[in-house]
């Protein structure tokens, strides 16, 4: 398939959406005058539109490129990815968001560290918390850079590179400018764009199959028994609609795979983070729900595009292009509406990337200001304006490293990669938080083995996977240095999280101030003394 069709267009397309989204940044960027205002947007948002934003910050590369593809290429298999993403929000809602908004601040430490001791719980969380959104964004540059590649034709690693450089350069000034304000307005729009454009692409391929479902899998079924793939595995079609193309050689992988989406939602700190941008916890469980209501939507979508592209475009031709695995819908909406369409739907999920780039970059650089700088080297006194200042440093320096992230994960599956991120997310935070939250007993030693144990023990089973090497598909070909079987860690990791922390309380020498402990439980529970917390 051509997808050299029309790059003067695709330009086009988006620098206008790029030209509007900086408008949006500048605009909203004038109000920015406090930390508060910086790091939360003010907690001027309504629980509607945090919600969007939610959605916006949630939808990621992963969710509309890496699905898309591992729908299209592994039927069954790819579309556990969307159930996993969106089963995980009943385990933010029910255990985690209410509560978050009541007892923090402006990150997930201030929880953990509310009735521990502030140095050694808010240095691990701000480790944890950067490793995880390095994850993330590693995911994001590489669907970056897989996507223009496609839309401009470029195949080289040197070209490719060039567009990543691009795209980090222009989350930086999003955020340097926008702060949080600018980051959730420019997550609306995107949100609003990615589940308009999904919606009008699911329509289009039903009504080309007379919005018949079971025509379009029987397309699909078709097309993917003719396929390359099909014949070099030995199967027949009807692979595409069963369980076990991707997972089939071990189930435990999916299982374990299954835990980490599941349970890494509530342990993202850019996620987490977005509850403290409305004004009170009502607001923030109002959300929630908006939230889960757009996801699911969005996610049903993507088992309608996935199978669509393997029945229009097929699996090989997929394969075969720049962005591989990820190029799945742009070239789906190459086939159903040309190159304005594919103009289109590709800007917008260059906008998705864009968006969710910004919203991590301004966790991290706010764990790094206010954990780290403000908290522990000043004993949470910074001088007045200078923890947005070295926040904004903070930015500069992970938008650099994302970018040469991005550059080294050419080619990979940005689905795979997001799920990895979930993992350390579910073994490192997750625990932490849980404990923090339900267990008075709970101990700084405790918080500290649990969040240092789960990071160690999610990365080293990640290098020494055959995600990493000796596997079908791994990130560095050619060697093989693995032991751990499986590719996602979380079967082994997260339940290690959880023991550790157990562990360091049950053996910790001292307790912690059960004054302070009863005083989190009521906060948390009801909310009062929540407001006069955050007002400076």
């Amino acid at each position: 398939m051509n997808v050299e069709n029309n790059p003067v267009l695709n330009i086009a397309i988006f620098l206008a959406f790029v030209l509007v989204t900086l408008i949006i940044v500048f605009r909203a960027s004038r109000n920015n005058r406090s930390a508060a205002d910086y790091y939360a947007a003010g907690r001027s948002f309504t629980g509607p539109q945090n919600g969007i934003a939610i959605s916006g910050d949630y939808l990621s590369a992963a969710s509309f490129l890496g699905i898309c593809g591992a729908i299209a290429v592994n039927g069954y298999d790819g579309f556990l990815y969307s159930i996993g993403f969106l089963v995980a929000w009943l385990v933010a809602l029910l255990l985690v968001a209410e509560l978050m908004r009541n007892t923090g601040k402006f990150t997930m430490a201030d929880v953990l560290s509310f009735r521990l001791k502030q140095g050694p719980v808010r240095t691990a969380a701000a480790v944890t918390t950067l490793v995880v959104c390095f994850f993330y964004l590693l995911a994001q540059m590489a669907g970056a850079g897989g996507l223009v590649a496609l839309l401009l034709g470029l195949n080289g690693p040197v070209a490719i590179g060039i567009v990543i450089a691009v795209v980090g350069v222009l989350m930086i000034l999003y955020v340097l400018i926008g702060g949080m304000k600018g980051t959730t307005w420019v997550q609306i729009v995107k949100a609003c764009l990615l589940v308009g454009g999904a919606a009008i692409m699911t329509i289009w391929v039903l009504a080309i199959n007379g919005f018949d479902f079971s025509a379009l899998l029987q397309k699909a079924v078709d097309t993917f028994g003719a396929s390359q793939k099909a014949a070099d595995a030995g199967l027949d079609g009807s692979a595409v609609l069963a369980p076990g193309l991707q997972y089939g050689a071990n189930p435990l992988d999916f299982v374990s795979l299954a835990l980490a989406l599941v349970l890494g939602t509530a342990g993202l700190p850019h996620v987490l983070m977005r509850f403290y941008t409305v004004p009170t916890a009502k607001e923030a469980r109002r959300s929630v729900v908006w939230a889960i209501w757009i996801i699911g939507a969005f996610y049903l979508f993507t088992l309608v595009l996935g199978y669509g592209a393997a029945a229009l475009v097929g699996p090989d031709a997929i394969l075969a292009a720049p962005g591989g695995v990820n190029s799945a819908a742009p070239l789906l909406a190459l086939q159903l509406g040309g190159p304005v369409l594919l103009g289109i739907i590709s800007a917008v999920a260059f906008a998705t990337i864009l968006a969710v780039v910004a919203g991590l970059t301004i966790t991290a650089a706010t764990s790094l200001a206010h954990d780290i700088y403000a908290s522990v080297i000043k004993k949470g006194k910074p001088e007045p304006g200078r923890e947005v200042k070295v926040a904004r440093w903070t930015v500069v320096g992970i938008g650099i490293l994302a970018i040469l992230g991005g550059i080294a994960a050419q080619g990979q599956n940005v689905a795979f990669l997001v799920a990895l991120a979930f993992a350390v997310a579910a073994s490192a935070n997750l625990p932490t938080i849980l404990f923090s939250l339900f267990w008075k007993r709970f101990t700084t030693r405790g918080a500290v083995w649990s969040m240092v144990g789960g990071l160690a023990s999610a990365l080293i089973l990640i290098i020494f996977s055959p995600a990493v090497s000796g596997g079908a598909t791994p990130m560095i070909p050619g060697v093989d240095f693995h032991w751990f079987p499986l590719s996602n860690p979380g079967i082994v990791s997260i339940p290690i999280g959880f023991l550790l922390g157990i562990i360091g309380t049950l053996s910790s020498p001292s307790r912690e101030d059960t004054r302070v402990a009863a005083e989190m439980e009521v906060r948390s529970m009801t909310g009062h003394g929540a407001e006069k917390a955050t007002e400076h």
